[in-house]
């Protein structure tokens, strides 16, 4: 993953952490190549987690009452 690109969104990102993932088990890989998958998927990851940090914000500002009180309904059952 280029640095300098602009970030895959969070499907994309998951869809490549999957085929590092099959390709680091399936014990093809030379050891340099295992590596630079792996710095990759880590990468991968990392975007991938900082998209959901992002998801579980904005979902908390929409689930936030201007006044500052949680919205959110409570089922008691």
């Amino acid at each position: 993953m280029n640095p300098n690109t602009n970030p895959l969104s969070f499907e994309k990102s998951l869809e490549k952490l999957e085929s590092i993932v099959k390709k680091l088990e399936s014990s093809e890989l030379s050891l340099e190549e295992s590596i630079k998958a792996f710095e990759e998927g880590v990468k991968l990851a990392q975007n991938c987690g900082k998209k959901l940090d992002e998801a579980e914000k904005k979902v908390e500002i929409l689930l936030t009452s201007p006044e500052g009180k949680d919205t959110r309904q409570r089922f008691d059952t």
